[in-house]
């Protein structure tokens, strides 16, 4: 049942999301007109800017996800914000690298892209992965991040008891066959997602995000999360939460992981005065 809700969701989003969006053609993680690349040195990696204004970074989850998860959030904020959708290594139309997945090097990702965009101090949601990647980069880069909203992500301190991930192509094709033919589709090596995958199995079931994370960020931060979520437990937001000198907490009650698409009025109802404050 791993993500079985997850993927329901996202299938039944992206139709409505298709049909909403033909009148301007626009397709989030696979748009010509508002799509870029960046060499980063070991990888090349896409990323696309919508509207205008103070600059917002958008970091999406991991193995599902991809930016057109973020469909909700882009039409919300490109009438005021200048968006900035970054595909992670892996996802989508970004290229793997040949280096091992750390949140340290998605954070200096984001960050080497952030700045061949703007000199200016930016804000950051990040999503599961993404929201792993958005507290490393804030942590690393103080000067760099003013706001940060992490969903779907919280403590993430080392044990034993941690559940462990063993994503693989198999059962994945098995379990949403057309969502991933799309992100093979987009993937420069398509060839290589067995490997990606692998990959990213050692960053979830090794990597640490915990108060040697937390404790280094300065900028006000919202952390939200479903009270029903799979994988981040309320315990876990809130550890993380007050882990931070400024921060607050929003749990989304019968809500899962992918809170946006459970019940996306109360998240952005949360996330709107976090965001004009």
């Amino acid at each position: 049942m791993k993500y079985y809700l997850y993927i329901i969701a996202f299938l039944c989003f992206t139709t409505l999301s298709q049909v909403q969006s033909s009148a301007d053609t626009a397709y989030y993680g696979n748009n010509p007109a508002a799509g870029h690349y960046l060499d980063v040195g070991d990888a090349k990696l896409y990323y696309e800017i919508y509207g205008s204004g103070q600059p917002i970074v958008l970091l999406h989850g991991g193995v599902y996800g991809y930016i057109d998860e973020f469909e909700p959030f882009i039409n919300k904020l490109k009438d005021t914000y200048r968006v900035i959708c970054i595909a992670t290594r892996g996802h989508g139309k970004s290229a793997i690298g040949h280096q091992p997945f750390t949140y340290r090097q998605r954070a200096e990702d984001a960050f080497k892209v952030i700045r061949s965009i703007t000199k200016d101090s930016v804000t950051v949601l990040g999503f599961s992965d993404g929201g792993y990647s958005a507290a490393k980069l804030a942590s690393l880069h103080p000067e760099l991040v003013k706001k940060l909203i992490i969903i779907g992500a919280g403590d993430r301190p080392a044990g034993n008891n941690r559940k462990k991930f063993n994503y693989n192509e198999k059962e994945l094709m098995q379990q949403a066959p057309q969502l991933f033919k799309n992100r093979l589709a987009l993937m420069p090596e398509p060839k290589r997602w067995p490997e990606c995958l692998s990959m990213l199995n050692d960053l979830y079931n090794d990597s640490i995000i915990s108060t040697e994370t937390y404790s280094k960020i300065k900028c006000p931060v919202l952390v939200m999360g479903g009270d029903r979520d799979e994988y981040i437990k309320v315990q876990a937001l809130a550890t993380a939460a007050t882990s931070i000198a400024n921060a607050q907490l929003s749990v989304i009650p019968g809500c899962g992981h992918v809170v946006f698409y459970c019940n996306f009025p109360a998240v952005w109802a949360s996330l709107e005065p976090f965001l004009k404050k």
